[in-house]
């Protein structure tokens, strides 16, 4: 098989994996907050047994280190958001809001980024505009909370991969991902107690989340960011936006087929769902003549991959 055709059935496994997040979100029974900080503590605990991660610490200064623990923080509050719309909706709503990250990025990465706002940035914050309504329209009541927590996590990606992508060549891809979730482990222990929620903020998961949790930490985290760094070396930026663009097509998928969410959302859910996805896919296709490069950090951190640009 040529590399490039590996390096896209590589990609295309790894969105697989990707979706499969929101539907561990589903299953585990944590509440959000204990979901995420066990999955940010597990992962960090693992790329800290790695040498690699540790050679890449001591080569980054303190302020650059800083830089990293304050997107943490944005990671550890999208991930938060994020399993909160899934509780509170379902893993289809979750992964549909979360496709919206485009249309944030195209107001905050110029603004992040020092750059001049790009008009056809507007034309795909136009086009979700519809779908988003149908989606809204499509879901029962009760879910309608959870589109708004997951609009705001949509936007939580947007913010933080605009100031990654601002430090993109700074920082070992493991490193930066070990800074950015072992911060958002720190930072949810903190304010764990502050938040709203009902018994301890943090206790050990039975066996049945425990299991779930592994699955998804190391499974649906490490092994896909592994897979995605040797990948990024065959193939281009854009092939891998207009693959990892499916995220939300493979979690919907896996939701009707394992969750049976079907049944809890109606023909205008999915009108809604095509609209939007049709503005994500025009994305890089407005800007496929752009020279930018297949970037890495962002992997580790987002259940939403299509805003590497």
């Amino acid at each position: 098989m040529q590399p490039v055709s590996k390096a896209r059935l590589q990609i295309h496994f790894c969105v697989l994996l990707w979706g499969f997040t929101a539907i561990l979100g589903k299953l585990i029974t944590l509440p959000a907050l204990q979901l995420v900080w066990w999955r940010t503590l597990l992962v960090a605990g693992a790329l800290l047994l790695i040498p690699r991660v540790w050679r890449g610490l001591r080569a980054m200064t303190m302020r650059l280190r800083l830089a990293y623990a304050g997107i943490g923080v944005l990671v550890s509050l999208h991930w938060l958001t994020f399993y909160a719309s899934i509780k509170l909706a379902n893993a289809s709503v979750g992964a549909t809001c979360i496709a919206l990250g485009p249309v944030f990025l195209a107001f905050i990465e110029p603004w992040v980024a020092r750059r001049r706002f790009d008009p056809r940035e507007l034309l795909i914050a136009v086009a979700v505009v519809p779908g988003v309504a149908m989606v809204v329209g499509g879901v029962p009541a009760g879910m309608r909370i959870g589109i708004a927590v997951g609009v705001l996590s949509a936007l939580f990606v947007a913010l933080f991969g605009s100031f990654n992508k601002r430090l993109v060549e700074h920082g070992d891809p493991l490193t930066v991902t070990c800074i950015e979730l072992g911060t958002g482990a720190m930072f949810l222990t903190v304010m764990g107690p502050l938040m709203p929620h009902t018994g301890p903020a943090f206790q050990v998961p039975h066996v049945h989340d425990a299991v779930l949790l592994l699955a998804l930490a190391f499974g649906c985290t490490l092994l896909p960011f592994t897979l995605a760094l040797v990948a990024l070396r065959h193939i281009s930026a854009f092939a891998t936006q207009m693959i990892t663009n499916l995220e939300p097509v493979y979690a919907i998928v896996l939701a009707i087929l394992l969750l049976g969410e079907q049944r809890q959302l109606d023909a205008w859910f999915y009108a809604g769902v095509v609209v939007i996805l049709m503005a994500v896919f025009a994305h890089p296709l407005l800007h496929r003549g752009d020279r930018q490069p297949a970037q890495a950090e962002l992997l580790g951190t987002a259940e939403s991959h299509n805003i590497v640009d």
